[in-house]
Order: structure tokens, then sequence, then C-alpha cells
């Protein structure tokens, strides 16, 4: 049995105070709602509804995860979520199921429709708590990139990157700062999306070991998207789900500003490439897989045009729903409520509302630009309203 998305209307975070009403959105064409004819929308069945979007770190993962967590709220859909005041699945280690909200107490028949919070992926595990027939995909980054951005955002909480000054002097000499026995907390400085696979992030890059991994996740998901080619992935994404336009057009969501963005000389590209040899080998891989599958999905005239809807849907949307199409630091987000978590040396952007917004119009802008911690813990209220609510600290400092 999958459970269903409950709450009463007017449910949310407590303390918050979010204008989320809780119900479904009139589908009649609008400035809001366009038609499908207007969208270019081929549907050829009905949508997929059972997804499990395996959330890499550091990937464009977090603006996916607003496009699920939207698609399960306006679609009456339940998520698999943390349980209790947990903001993750059990990460950095393997996921379980009974680190879902709800899992054990609904017996062993329990399932629900979106799963797409941080885990480490368990298939047996998650298997438990998502339907047969669910859909799987993920996200990859080219590593060099990825591994930047994990540098600058968890420099302060990963022991390998504590005591260095950059990521370019990290990777001069890595085995200095990385120290193999303290597993799981340097997780995030090695090999981090293999590792969010379930894989040893460790292990020695050879070639039977590393061709049996790839064709086990092939054999997994029926997806992977690549973070660099974000609006490709979106429209591949769609066509397979058979959702419409709107439901995968999104604003990018913690982003850092340019000034915390650091550019590693050509030797410290080459050398990421060598320390993260695991996930280099996953995206070159998956980077060709993703091109053939979208060549054989979309003629390249097609593509161009969709990915050319996509763009012009999200700049009427951003003209409808942000006061500046620009995003904004902490400091200049006027609304506290959706101010995103900062951490390490990241400088992580948000967006300000235009005033004056109608109700209906207010509900989906909000959706669209909520931070990944304030959506899961609205979408908690919705789905557990006899629970406690979670409590996000930051946001009371």
């Amino acid at each position: 049995m999958v459970e269903q998305l409950c709450g009463p209307p007017g449910s949310g975070v407590a303390g918050l105070g979010f204008l989320l009403l809780g119900k479904r959105e009139d589908p009649r064409p609008t400035a809001l709602h366009s038609s499908p004819s207007q969208l270019g929308d081929q549907v050829d069945g009905p949508p997929v509804t059972n997804v499990m979007f395996l959330k890499t770190h550091k990937t464009a993962s977090s603006t996916v995860l607003n496009i699920l967590f939207r698609f399960a709220e306006t679609h009456n859909l339940s998520a698999a979520l943390p349980a209790g005041g947990r903001f993750h699945l059990g990460y950095p280690w393997l996921f379980l199921a009974r680190y879902v909200e709800g899992a054990e107490q609904g017996g062993p028949g329990r399932r629900f429709n979106i799963m797409c919070n941080h885990l480490r992926f368990n298939p047996p595990e998650v298997q438990k708590v998502m339907p047969n027939d669910t859909f799987y995909f993920s996200i990859l980054r080219n590593p060099v990139f990825q591994l930047e951005s994990s540098f600058v955002y968890y420099k302060s909480h990963v022991p390998a990157f504590r005591n260095v000054t950059s990521l370019d002097a990290f990777l001069a000499s890595p085995w200095t700062y990385y120290n193999q026995s303290l597993g799981l907390s340097n997780a995030y400085a090695r090999n981090s999306m293999w590792f969010d696979l379930g894989f040893d992030n460790d292990a020695p890059p050879e070639e039977d070991y590393v061709r049996a991994r790839l064709l086990d996740v092939e054999k997994r998901f029926q997806l992977l998207l690549i973070a660099e080619h974000f609006d490709e992935s979106m429209v591949l994404l769609r066509r397979l789900l058979r959702w419409r336009l709107d439901d995968v057009v999104a604003f990018r969501l913690n982003s850092r500003s340019r000034h915390s963005v650091t550019s590693l000389s050509p030797a410290g590209q080459e050398r990421a490439k060598h320390w993260c040899a695991l996930d280099w080998r996953l995206y070159q891989h998956f980077n060709r897989t993703f091109w053939a599958r979208l060549r054989a999905e979309l003629s390249p005239r097609r593509l161009r045009s969709e990915v050319a809807r996509l763009r012009e849907r999200r700049r009427e949307l951003a003209a409808l729903c942000l006061q500046d199409s620009e995003p904004k630091n902490k400091s200049q987000i006027t609304d506290f409520r959706l101010r995103p978590y900062q951490s390490g040396r990241a400088d992580i952007l948000g967006y300000n509302l235009k005033p004056g917004l109608d109700n209906q119009t207010l509900q989906t802008c909000q959706r669209m630009v909520m931070p990944e911690l304030q959506y899961m813990a609205h979408l908690y209220t919705l789905q557990f309203p006899d629970k406690p609510p979670k409590n996000i600290a930051f946001l009371e400092a």
C-alpha cells in the first residue's frame, strides 16, 4: 500500500508561518499555469508517480529535490522523509528502512511515492519502502568541480580539509591530510559520488572492479543526469516520467556566490581526476550514456526546441515570482524563512519574492524558492501532523 500525503489545508512548518495551503492547484491556463498545448506537452500515458532520486552531494541535486518535493505536494503523493528530528536518511551510513518516518509503524507493506533526501544507497533497504515499479535516477557532476564545491562547503566538517589552505595544496599532497582510517568522516573528500552509490570510495580503481560497479549502477538506475547539462537533463527526465513542463521547471537552489567559487590550476584539475579516479570513471561513463540516451529519444532539432521551451518558461516564472531574477546572499534575503542553510566558506544564495502576489501565485512561487531543509520540514508536518515538527535551528539564530 502506497501512503498518500496527508494533513489539513493550512498545515506548515510550526513557527515559520508559510502560506502553503496544502491543496491542489487550479489546472486552468493562466499566466501561472500554461495549457499543455502552449507548453508543447505530448504525454503518452499517466505520469510516473513512484520515483527514487539518489541525491548526490554538490551536483545541483538540491534543485532536483525541489522539483520532486513540488511534484509530491501538488499531486498529493507521499515522501519517504527522515524520521524524528533528522534531516537526512542516515547519511553517511548505509541506508536502512527504519530511517524513514512511519516505515516501521506502517508494517512491512507500507510504501512511499517519492524518495529524494540524502542517503547512502543500499538497494535491499530502499526496496522495503519504495514500490516495485519505482523509477530510479540520480545526477553526476564533473568530479573536478564537484570536489572544489565540496572543499568549500565542507571545509570545517571534513578532517581532510580542515588544516589545509586550499584545494590545490590538498591535491598536491593529499595523503598528508587524508587519513583513510577516519572512514566515513572523510567521505566528502574523495570519490563522494561513488560513496553515495554505496561503494567503497577508497577502493583501488582497477579495471575489473570499476566495470563491475558501473554495471551495478546501470542495472539499478534507469537514468543518470549530468549537472553540466541540467536543462537537457530535465528535458530527458520529463520525457521518461511523462510529466508536464511546469513540473520540471526550476530556479537554481543551494548555489554559491561567485566570490566563494575557486578555480583549480590545470595541474590541480589533473590531480583531482587522479585523486577521485573512481568518480572520474563514473562521470565519463554516464556522460556518454546520457548523450546516447538523448540521441535515441530526441532529434537534435527537437532537443534544441525542448531546451528553449524550458528556458523560456523559467524566464516567465522568474518574471512572475522574483523581485530580482538574480539570486541573493543571506543578508539580502528579506524573508528569513527563505534563507538557505550556510556551510563552511560557501556563500549560499536564495531569492526574494515579489510583494503583492495573490495567494495562488504566492503558493507556487514559495515552493519554487523554498530551501530544501524548510521544504522537507514543511512536507513532514503535512504528512505527519500529529508528530512534533522539525526544528530548523539556524532560522532561530
